[in-house]
């Protein structure tokens, strides 16, 4: 079955080039069931790959020809073959972490092809101390990086002794969550709310205010104050040309250290997350002789209700939007830093929370729009980076999770740096830890491993600052 595929996805896949490729990711860490074999991870793959039915999701590819009027299309794949897209690898000795990352990084850098359905996994095993990793990743045109974890931990379960669960792939798993987040992925490839799209066909009503919010967001921006737009953020060397080459970290704290910190200053988590990201940047550019004059600028998205309106909050929801927070990297002291971190991210809110969804969109996607303009009309060093870098916070389960019997341990987030923005930063929650993954890079931003030093001496400088233990 031929269906078309939206502006936003197609976007994605035009923007796509070697240097950039367009799929998020994922790396989750399973600890072994008690009386697990000697071929338990042999076993684990044809369990996976021997599924009986795929789900449409994963067996769809993008086409276009005469036939399709050049436009770009979803159509199945007729010649499917699961082993190449589920794979089974092990790890060089010693079997550190490090050897473990490496190998994300490089599977993380090849583009995913268009002749097959954008996804792939890896199963690997290798690790001296017996975990098992599963390395995902997902074409962004298919799913977002939200939908993307939902999808994984869509076939997870909180049972210990659950059995006969399948992998994400697999169709028809009856009663449980993985149909409603496929669902929610294929009809929602952008990560943009539903209603919020249905609701852009008919924008009559919001059209009056569209020019007075897109006013206040420039206005702010003109003042260096923090909205959906900057016109301030400093050039970096994280904004110019990248490679396809890719470097991948992650770490993962607990989330009572970062809470505890917040409750001390009055501030939120994810604040605690920006404030440990600006001081980690601030030392890895010092260390670089590159940290400039002017404080960093963050791409944030953020989730929050909007105010309701006829049209665009008829069916209710959260709105997703995005705020360029100021980093203050320009100030030495932790403590300061987070203290204007957290006034940058609660005028950004603010700022979003008098628009209605349709503003919100769209004021978003004016402030976005200089970091696609920028790389396409080849500009980078000529006009200001619109923002320095991207931070992202996802919620995850705070319960620990089982596939057939497997505790995952951890599951950290790869991201997509584009050209003008070599550094991407997501966190995700998951069983008391917060979990960074850091993708960056590989040429623009050498060393990228260092960012995890950097980001524990931080929590611990906040803590010191904090008075907390």
């Amino acid at each position: 079955m031929v269906t078309p595929i939206d502006p936003t996805a197609a976007g994605f896949l035009i923007a796509e080039n070697r240097n950039m490729p367009m799929h998020v990711g994922g790396l989750q860490l399973f600890k072994k069931p008690e009386g697990a074999g000697r071929n338990y991870v042999r076993e684990m793959f044809e369990q996976m790959r021997d599924v009986d039915e795929i789900a449409p999701l994963f067996l769809k590819r993008p086409h276009r020809s005469i036939k399709t009027g050049g436009q770009l299309v979803w159509v199945p794949d007729e010649q499917f073959d699961i082993e190449h897209h589920l794979r089974h690898s092990g790890l060089p000795k010693p079997g550190r972490v490090r050897e473990l990352l490496e190998l994300c990084s490089r599977l993380h850098s090849t583009r995913l092809a268009w002749e097959r359905p954008l996804w792939e996994a890896t199963i690997i095993e290798g690790l001296r101390d017996g975990r098992v990793a599963i390395y995902t990743k997902l074409h962004h045109a298919l799913v977002d990086g939200v939908s993307a974890m939902r999808l994984v931990q869509s076939v997870l379960s909180t049972d210990p002794d659950q059995r006969g669960m399948q992998a994400m792939w697999a169709a028809g798993v009856t009663g449980s969550k993985a149909s409603k987040a496929t669902t929610e992925a294929e009809h929602s490839p952008s990560g943009v709310p539903v209603s919020a799209i249905r609701s852009a066909l008919g924008i009559t009503a919001e059209a009056a205010g569209l020019p007075s919010a897109l006013i206040k967001t420039v206005t702010k921006a003109v003042k260096n104050e923090t909205s959906a737009l900057s016109l301030n953020a400093p050039r970096t060397m994280f904004n110019q040309s990248i490679t396809g080459s890719r470097r991948f970290a992650a770490d993962d704290w607990p989330v009572e250290r970062l809470r505890g910190i917040g409750k001390a200053t009055g501030t939120t988590i994810n604040d605690v997350v920006l404030a440990m990201c600006s001081g980690a940047v601030r030392k890895y550019l010092l260390e670089q002789d590159a940290l400039p004059d002017d404080p960093l600028v963050a791409m944030v998205p953020v989730g929050l209700k909007a105010k309701e309106s006829q049209t665009a909050s008829a069916e209710g929801g959260n709105a997703v939007g995005a705020v360029m927070v100021q980093l203050a990297t320009d100030l030495h002291d932790p403590e300061k830093r987070l203290t204007a971190i957290h006034k940058s991210m609660k005028d950004g809110k603010e700022a979003l929370s008098s628009m209605t969804p349709i503003q919100i969109l769209a004021m978003s996607a004016i402030g976005q729009a200089p970091a696609i303009l920028t790389p396409m009309f080849r500009m980078q060093g000529l006009v200001r980076p619109p923002y320095n870098l991207i931070i992202s916070n996802v919620p995850g389960p705070r319960t620990t999770h089982y596939w057939n019997g497997a505790q995952l341990l951890g599951s950290y987030p790869l991201s997509i740096p584009i050209n003008g923005m070599a550094l991407n930063i997501t966190c995700t929650s998951y069983d008391g830890n917060m979990a960074f993954g850091l993708t960056g890079c590989r040429r623009t931003v050498p060393h990228l491993q260092r960012l995890l030093a950097h980001l524990d001496s931080e929590v611990k400088a906040l803590e010191k600052a904090a008075g907390v233990s």
